[in-house]
C-alpha cells in the first residue's frame, strides 16, 4: 500500500438555526491518499485479491485516526472514497465495502448497523458527502446526517482518497421525531 497523505480534521457546532446548541456536536474525519492499487492495469477481472491486501490496513489506520481525531464515544458513523480519473468507481468499492474494512470501526465504536458509505470518481480537490447513521440503530432519525469532505489536491489521477467519519450526536438541534413514530411506518 502507498499511502501519500493522511488527513484529520474536527468540526466543532455551537450554534445552529440562529440558536446556540445546549450541547456543542463534534464531527470528525480521516481521511488517507492512496496510489491506487489498480491504476495503468487497465479493466482487472478480479479486484478481491489487492482490496484484501489493502482495504484491511486502510480500515485500521482510518478507524484509530478518526475516533482519537473525535475525541468523544461516536454515535454516527460514515465512509466514503473517492476515485482519481484514471480509475473506477469500483476501485474505491472494493476497499470500503469489505467487513475488513469496516470492523475496526464498527469494533472501535461498539456499532452494529450498517456503516453507510458514498463512492464515486472525480477530479481532484472534489467534495465528497458522507452519509452518517447512527452506530447501534439505523431508526434514530436524528443521526441521519451527512459530512461534506474534501482533500486539497486529491484524489490524482492514479489516486483513491478513503475516508471515514464520527460524530458525537446527531444534527444540531434536530426536532424530528424518531421513526418508529411516523404515521406511514409499515
Amino acid at each position: 500500500m502507498d499511502i501519500r497523505r493522511i488527513i484529520t480534521t474536527r468540526e466543532q457546532v455551537l450554534e445552529a438555526g440562529g440558536r446556540a446548541l445546549a450541547t456543542p456536536r463534534t464531527v470528525a474525519l480521516a481521511a488517507v491518499v492512496i496510489r491506487n492499487p489498480w491504476h495503468g492495469q487497465g479493466f482487472v477481472e478480479d479486484l478481491q485479491p489487492l482490496a484484501s491486501q489493502v482495504a484491511p490496513q486502510v480500515g485500521a489506520l482510518l478507524a484509530q485516526a478518526v475516533v482519537e481525531t473525535l475525541g468523544a464515544p461516536v454515535e454516527a458513523y460514515g465512509k466514503g472514497a473517492v476515485v482519481g480519473l484514471d480509475g473506477e468507481v469500483e476501485h474505491g468499492s472494493a476497499l470500503i465495502h469489505t467487513l475488513a474494512f469496516g470492523n475496526p470501526f464498527r469494533d472501535a465504536c461498539g456499532a452494529t448497523t450498517l456503516l453507510p458509505a458514498v463512492e464515486k470518481v472525480a477530479e481532484a480537490g472534489a467534495t465528497f458527502d458522507i452519509p452518517l447513521k447512527h452506530i447501534t440503530d439505523q431508526t434514530t432519525r436524528s443521526h441521519h446526517q451527512t459530512y461534506e469532505a474534501r482533500v486539497a489536491g486529491a484524489p490524482a489521477r492514479d489516486e483513491i482518497v478513503v475516508a471515514l467519519a464520527a460524530a458525537d450526536g446527531g444534527r444540531p438541534q434536530e426536532r424530528l421525531p424518531d421513526f418508529s413514530t411516523d404515521p406511514g411506518r409499515r
